[in-house]
């Protein structure tokens, strides 16, 4: 039953990365001509809205009002709904620019960011392999910002940096991944709200009642995020943190592959050496949960 329960988080979570890195990817770029702005908007929208639906669904009402007794808690979702919107807002900026390539590279350094993040903040343990990777990691943007500044990939570190502090405030505060992301959404909303009446106000919105393909469309902004993050978080629960970590890499493989194969992406041979450096971090990182789990 154990192994079983292990194979079956092992299938969610690589489920879940395989949504983020492939289906997430086709998606968001099928909408980048509406503007990255209007994007942004309808997928906290249509997340919020999403989440209210699950909630309800799952009856886990009381567990949302128990989190607004908290006040600790609920100013520590404010701060990772802002990091959650801007994760989202530089992710879906870089499909629309066709900066796919450098956002997979903050996909890439994020889990070894964390190692560092959690050592600074939790006290966790370093051996001399995660420092090794966390100092690649370090040679490789400075090598990016220094041989090329035109190639560094700001986008992808903002994304790492975003994601990874994202992830050091829900930690902190410990609850249900599907609840929290529901608060946070709920603090981006009457902000998305607003800039979604300006959208429509000026006449630059792509969502028209009128033509109800592209609103449907649209619509499932809400579920393309709310779905991975379902299958993911299960998979760590059945199958831990360390496993589902190694098959996260998934996600910017994926990415990788669709920015440069198939949009055709420039590639080059700096933000390659930089990428190589990344990419013996990730193995050495990889080798060193495969150890100890």
């Amino acid at each position: 039953m154990k192994s079983f329960n292990f194979n079956s988080g092992i299938l969610y979570a690589f489920s879940g990365s395989f949504w983020w890195g492939f289906f997430g990817v086709i998606y968001f770029k099928f909408f980048a001509y509406i503007g990255h702005l209007e994007l942004v908007i309808h997928r906290c929208l249509w997340t919020t809205l999403t989440l209210f639906i699950t909630t309800s669904l799952l009856r886990k009402w009381n567990v949302f009002f128990d989190i607004l007794k908290k006040k600790e808690k609920i100013f520590y979702l404010a701060i990772s709904g802002f990091l959650i919107f801007i994760n989202w807002g530089v992710w879906i900026y870089a499909i629309a620019t066709n900066r796919i390539i450098d956002a997979s590279f903050g996909y890439f350094i994020m889990p070894i960011l964390s190692v560092l993040l959690g050592y600074y903040y939790f006290q966790e343990k370093l051996n001399k392999k995660r420092v090794f990777s966390i100092l690649l990691v370090i040679i490789s943007i400075l090598f990016l910002i220094f041989v090329n500044l035109n190639s560094f990939p700001w986008v992808g570190l903002i994304v790492a940096l975003s994601w990874g502090f994202y992830n050091l405030v829900r930690k902190k505060i410990n609850v249900d991944t599907d609840i929290g992301l529901f608060i946070e959404s709920l603090f981006i909303f009457p902000i998305a709200l607003i800039i979604f009446y300006l959208i429509m106000k000026s006449g630059y919105n792509d969502f028209k009642l009128s033509d109800p393909s592209i609103m449907f469309l649209l619509f499932i902004a809400g579920p393309m995020t709310v779905i991975p993050l379902f299958l993911y978080v299960r998979g760590v629960e059945l199958s831990g943190l360390g496993p589902t970590g190694m098959i996260f890499y998934v996600t910017p493989s994926l990415q990788f592959i669709l920015g440069y194969f198939y949009y055709n992406e420039p590639f080059s041979m700096t933000k390659l050496v930089g990428f190589i450096f990344i990419w013996i971090a990730v193995f050495i990182y990889l080798m060193d949960l495969h150890e100890t789990n």
